[in-house]
């Protein structure tokens, strides 16, 4: 059985058209991560810290900062590695990320977290938490490069 040309050329430009329209960080790249946080507050906390970027064999420092609203109490160190996926360059990770939470750290604990911003980049981390530490509340964390 024979398919027309004007079959075959449809087919043709809806098969391109479709690679068009498919989401472009399905061609974009990845990076490890490693973020020290330090966060306190009670009631109204704020956090802070730095870490570093690991894309294409080369070492981009960043700086991070955020608020948190809700039930938070105390104060804590979070030493967090992981990865970054769905970035085209250094700078697509810097932004702002949120994220709701809750927990409760005494003395020392486990921590893993996976986080977006808005220029698609995903953050997957994992990591220890050292402090007194209670929360239950809304936060964001602020990245950028320095």
């Amino acid at each position: 059985m024979k398919i027309s040309s004007a079959i075959r050329v449809a087919l043709l430009a809806l098969t391109a058209f479709a690679g068009a329209a498919l989401p472009s960080a399905a061609f974009a790249d990845e990076g490890t991560v490693t973020l020290v946080i330090y966060k306190a507050g009670w009631i109204i906390g704020g956090s802070g810290g730095s870490g570093t970027l690991y894309f294409h064999g080369r070492a981009y420092p960043l700086s991070t900062g955020g608020l948190d609203y809700g039930l938070v109490f105390g104060g804590s160190r979070t030493v967090l590695h992981g990865r970054v996926h769905h970035i085209w360059r250094p700078s697509d990770i810097a932004g702002v990320y949120g994220a709701a939470g809750a927990g409760l750290t005494i003395g020392g604990g486990a921590r893993a977290i996976v986080l977006a911003n808005q220029k698609g980049a995903v953050l997957e981390l994992s990591g220890t938490q050292v402090g007194l530490m209670a929360n239950a509340d809304l936060s964001g964390l602020a990245i950028s490069l320095r």
